[in-house]
């Protein structure tokens, strides 16, 4: 079992972080062998407020949680004051050093530029803020063209809806693509969607 923590923040993109969630735990909830517990952090395990209101309680604090195999880091307009943050920023340090995976979606990218970890590497990240991450990790190549990028531990996705992409991806390279592709059955997504006639 892979543990998949989420990090939360007020002012965070909901479907950046719902979007991942969804798919962990629909793949969780569709396998016997339960390949994943997901859970949610946020700084001080206190309520959040995402960019259009709503309020999310996290299941755990930064000095609670259980070890994190697959830390995802959303995006949204919050992102611009987490990088600011000495305790958050050393946190993901942190947890990503031991952690097999860091994925980012949308302007969560910020927060790796940012740490460096972008440095050499190509990623993606929401159209409006390519810009900013580049001027964040200089040492950066944007490829705007892919959903997501994967470069083994460190992983980035585009806007917004990118980041379930990136979650199947994740899901397909660790337990198989007949795993994945039930999980996109149960959500119809992507291909295994109902088409209109």
């Amino acid at each position: 079992m892979k543990n998949v923590g989420i990090y939360l923040f007020n002012k965070v993109e909901l479907l950046d972080f719902a979007g991942p969630y969804e798919v962990f735990s629909t793949t969780a909830e569709l396998n016997d062998h339960k390949p994943f517990k997901v859970f949610t952090i946020s700084e001080d395990g206190g309520a959040i407020k995402s960019v259009n209101g709503l309020i999310v309680i996290p299941d755990y604090s930064f000095s609670n949680h259980p070890k994190i195999d697959i830390l995802i880091i959303p995006g949204g307009e919050g992102t611009k004051a987490e990088i600011k943050k000495k305790k958050v920023m050393e946190w993901i340090e942190r947890t990503q050093a031991s952690a097999d995976v860091m994925a980012t979606v949308c302007s969560g990218a910020r927060i790796p530029a940012v740490l460096g970890l972008l440095d050499g590497l190509e990623a993606t990240t929401h159209h409006s803020v390519i810009d900013d991450v580049k001027k964040l990790a200089t040492g950066v190549t944007i490829d705007h063209t892919k959903r997501f990028v994967d470069n083994g531990k460190i992983m980035t996705s585009g806007g917004i809806s990118a980041g379930i992409d990136l979650s199947l991806h994740i899901v397909k390279k660790l337990y198989g693509e007949k795993v994945a592709e039930k999980t996109m059955e149960y959500m119809e997504y992507g291909k295994a969607a109902p088409k209109n006639h």
